[in-house]
């Protein structure tokens, strides 16, 4: 017995080694530099206590209000959106038609690639003042737009990026709609309910758990956006698209002030908490599960 939880053990070593060295260790180092006044481009001086001067000065700084807006504002167009486009598409993609094993492939490739540098930086070139999509505008007689330039049209374009990687949520709403007993379709057909009834009485409510799953992941990963605001805008024009992460990085490596930028990062991680224990508390009210469902019947 104890030989076998010794080779338990040596099994799961690099992983804990791993968890200890790349998550632990950063976690707690940032929260308390978090309370220091550590500067980067001098790493041999120590870090100075300065107790919650970071979060005093973070709570009157105006830049990490506009970011915090644009963040939220973000997530909150994001989010939906993409979970309501992912939803759709899988729908779609659960009649059985000829080559529909391609089209789920090729309507999940993007969420592959899209978050990858090289298609940040190919849609930056699409969207540039000489870019496809101008290029597109003026051949149909329109006129081009400063897509990178102007501060709405700037958002859009981040917003669309993140809304052109909804193959895994589609993957995940996919795999949903496919475990839903079809006898309760059959039934709902011959009792006269119409396409609509279905979806919004069957399809949804056997649909939550799956919901809240993709709403969960899709949350984390928007509070956590980086590439698309670093590459293709910089943060501008006028910090229009300066979201939290973006300012965390700037603060840290070019501004050298990582205990500012470690502050910033907890701010995050508080409000990511934040927003998860409110969906977890959420679920009960709006979140089926299967047995839960006979129990009441």
């Amino acid at each position: 017995m104890y030989e076998n939880k010794t080779t338990g053990y040596l099994y799961i070593a690099p992983f804990l080694l791993g968890l200890a060295t790349f998550t632990l260790f950063p976690f707690l180092s940032s929260f308390l530099l978090s309370f220091s006044d550590y500067q980067l481009q001098d790493p041999v001086a120590q870090a100075n206590f300065t107790g919650l001067t970071n979060y005093r000065e973070m709570a009157a700084d105006a830049t990490f209000h506009n970011s915090l807006w644009v963040t939220f504002l973000y997530v909150f167009v994001t989010v939906p959106l993409k979970l309501a486009f992912a939803l759709f598409i899988a729908f779609v993609l659960n009649f059985k038609l000829r080559g529909i094993g391609f089209f789920r492939t090729a309507y999940y490739v993007p969420s592959i690639l899209g978050g990858s540098v090289a298609i940040a930086v190919l849609w930056r070139y699409v969207f540039a003042g000489d870019g496809l999509i101008n290029q597109v505008s003026i051949w149909l007689g329109g006129e081009p737009l400063n897509w990178l330039g102007e501060p709405g049209y700037a958002l859009f374009t981040i917003v669309l990026l993140r809304l052109w990687q909804f193959g895994s949520a589609m993957v995940v709403f996919l795999a949903g709609l496919q475990n839903i007993p079809t006898d309760l379709y059959e039934a709902a057909t011959i009792d006269g309910a119409s396409k609509w009834r279905i979806f919004f009485t069957i399809t949804l409510p056997l649909l939550t758990p799956v919901i809240f799953f993709n709403f969960i992941m899709q949350i984390v990963q928007a509070f956590q956006e980086f590439n698309g605001p670093y590459i293709i805008t910089g943060g501008g024009p006028l910090k229009s698209t300066y979201l939290l992460p973006l300012m965390i990085y700037e603060e840290a490596f070019k501004y050298f002030n990582v205990g500012y930028a470690s502050a910033l990062s907890w701010a995050l991680f508080v409000i990511i908490a934040i927003f998860t224990v409110i969906a977890f508390t959420s679920a009960k009210y709006w979140v089926f599960y299967g047995s839960e469902r006979g129990d009441k019947k």
